[in-house]
């Protein structure tokens, strides 16, 4: 059976957002990029939550990849039309070539997670965790940059008039990407 493992690897560096740095309606790197996702029927419409830039990163460094969030379902209060949100987050990967780049590629890095936020509920954590090996194919020395995305959507979404959003709460998430590499020749 394949494992991924860090044995032989020295750890190169950590890389983290500050989970104090409010979001600044703009894309700014380290911070949350977002305090609102649009619910919708889709649920393939995601929005960036996080992101870390990491540089010197090789074919075959290992990333171990920790990330949380966490959304609160106030949609309809106090006088609309309350219901239940599928929430979906993965991580995912693209090429610093523009370090703002929202069109692809992408690459998925993670499992798939989701889950259900009812207005009982109200709060949701998100966590996700992943351990990735860069392809061989990866350029030497290239900036991948990793990112948390998520989704929110219900078969509901048009219950009052079809701009709900779900909201991401500031202060409740981090991304930290532990970068390892092989040791240096001595």
């Amino acid at each position: 059976m394949p494992y991924l493992t860090t044995a032989g690897l020295c750890l190169s560096g950590v890389m983290a957002t500050d989970p104090f740095q409010p979001a600044s309606g703009s894309l700014a790197l380290g911070a949350l990029e977002t305090t609102e996702i649009p619910v919708d029927l889709s649920s393939s419409s995601y929005r960036i939550l996080y992101r870390v830039v990491l540089g010197g990163v090789e074919p075959g460094d290992v990333l171990d990849i920790d990330a949380d969030a966490r959304v609160s379902n106030a949609v309809g209060y106090p006088s609309g039309t309350r219901y239940t949100i599928g929430v979906g987050w993965h991580l995912w990967m693209y090429s610093y070539t523009n370090p703002l780049k929202t069109q692809g590629p992408w690459w998925r890095i993670s499992h798939l997670m989701g889950d259900n936020v009812d207005p009982t509920r109200h709060h949701m954590p998100l966590h996700i965790s992943t351990l990735y090996r860069m392809p061989d194919d990866w350029p030497s020395g290239h900036r991948p940059v990793i990112v948390l995305r998520a989704d929110a959507h219900s078969t509901a979404w048009n219950s009052n008039g079809g701009n709900d959003t779900l909201t991401v709460d500031a202060g409740y998430g981090q991304l930290i990407v532990r970068h390892w590499t092989q040791p240096a020749a001595a």
